[in-house]
């Protein structure tokens, strides 16, 4: 059973992982089982091809939208009360995607259906690392994500199937009725971290809210060169994977004519290759700390980027490429949990607002980053999506450079 913080019985604490588990993996399943269908959507609404990559980034800029304000009202009124309006907003924007009939109510929808996302970062993660002690909660950060990534490796082979019997507008319906049943679950078993008694007497206090405090702690946040960097790093070391999700179906299907099951077939190696690198972190975690298996995750996630430009330069062909993301994927999956952790303890600040700006940076670079490799080609040829992929996922480095030296006395350690 693992260690918790707080007061809750073990038929709670494996209710509230399976119910947060289930919520993150349909806001990402929201966003990957429909990109098979994406052409098809772009073609009822009558719309233009390029809106199935930007539709794809609406959806990562929805998470942004609101963090900045959802961490701090979780630290005031709770992290209960905030994720079970997160999950209705959800469903009820998943469910109306079903009547929409032009682009524009499409991608709006697509927006609000993102802000989904920005309630499991700014609000369900810090309510994680309140319940549970830092090797654990590393641990299991690790592992939903595991879950987690089933959706886009999963998702579009789910695509494919339901297609066969669903249209797109079904498959929205389908995933509203899905975030129902998750909305009960978090009601029964979502515990409230705030203002609770935890087990050494101490108390996660509620911190009010007003807009010149709420802005000063950004302010100080922004000051931190530490958060900074692990925030930032946290968006670039994504950003090939983003990219791939995103501009995939344009890539393989369009440009070199597989079909929808190929095309789905192709993300397993990747995918599987970023829940092999977190089932590594999970095995290291007990002999290492976060700083070392950082450290050793840069050789494969370095090595991996590095042959994914040799494949851009000298044209090789899509076998390759999905071999040196794979590579680089393995990096990413035993690196991710360990730097969202010294982001999040970066600063001694309550962790709804410090996750809730770590969220918004790093996925403001995804979107940002991906909508950049689409606009300068990254869609139309696969050597110049491995060129720009490989480049921005190694502009990380400075930063953890940066992030793994030793903190200053003002910043707090993770350890």
């Amino acid at each position: 059973m693992q260690r918790t913080l707080i007061n809750i019985g073990p038929r709670q604490v494996a209710g509230f992982c399976l119910a947060l588990t289930a919520f993150e993996l349909l806001t990402y399943m929201a966003s990957d089982v429909i990109m098979p269908a994406m052409l098809d959507v772009t073609t009822e609404l009558e719309a233009d091809a390029r809106h199935v990559p930007n539709a794809f980034n609406l959806y990562l800029l929805g998470g942004v939208c609101l963090q900045w304000l959802l961490g701090p009202l979780s630290d005031q009124f709770g992290r209960r009360p905030l994720l079970l309006i997160g999950s209705a907003l959800f469903g009820v924007s998943c469910a109306a995607a079903f009547f929409i009939g032009n682009i524009e109510a499409f991608n709006l929808l697509r927006l609000l259906q993102g802000m989904g996302l920005g309630f499991v970062v700014a609000v369900s993660y810090p309510a994680l690392q309140e319940v549970f002690c830092e090797a654990d909660a590393v641990r299991l950060m690790a592992l939903l994500g595991n879950v987690a990534l089933l959706s886009p490796l999963l998702g579009p082979l789910l695509g494919i199937l339901l297609l066969e019997w669903l249209s797109w507008r079904g498959i929205f319906l389908l995933l509203g009725l899905a975030a129902a049943l998750v909305w009960f679950g978090l009601l029964l078993w979502m515990p409230e971290t705030v203002g609770v008694e935890r087990r050494d007497g101490r108390r996660t206090p509620a911190v009010p809210f007003s807009w010149r405090l709420t802005s000063r702690r950004y302010a100080t946040l922004f000051s931190n060169p530490r958060f900074l960097c692990a925030s930032l790093a946290l968006g670039l070391m994504s950003l090939p994977l983003i990219a791939w999700i995103g501009l995939a179906p344009l890539l393989l299907v369009r440009v070199l004519e597989l079909s929808p099951l190929e095309y789905g077939l192709w993300q397993i190696p990747v995918f599987s290759a970023v829940i092999a690198g977190n089932l590594l972190l999970d095995r290291l975690l007990k002999t290492r700390s976060l700083q070392q298996l950082i450290l050793l995750a840069l050789w494969p996630f370095c090595l991996g980027l590095l042959l994914l430009t040799v494949c851009a330069l000298f044209g090789a062909g899509l076998g390759p490429v999905v071999a040196s993301l794979a590579l680089y994927a393995v990096g990413l999956g035993m690196s991710n949990a360990a730097v969202y952790r010294l982001a999040l303890f970066a600063s001694d600040d309550s962790k709804g607002l410090v996750s809730a700006l770590t969220g918004m940076l790093s996925i403001a670079v995804m979107g940002l980053g991906g909508s950049l490799i689409a606009a300068i080609g990254g869609g139309s040829r696969l050597e110049y999506f491995a060129l720009w992929a490989g480049l921005g996922g190694l502009m990380c480095l400075p930063l953890i450079c940066r992030l793994l030296q030793p903190p200053t006395p003002d910043v707090a350690s993770p350890r």
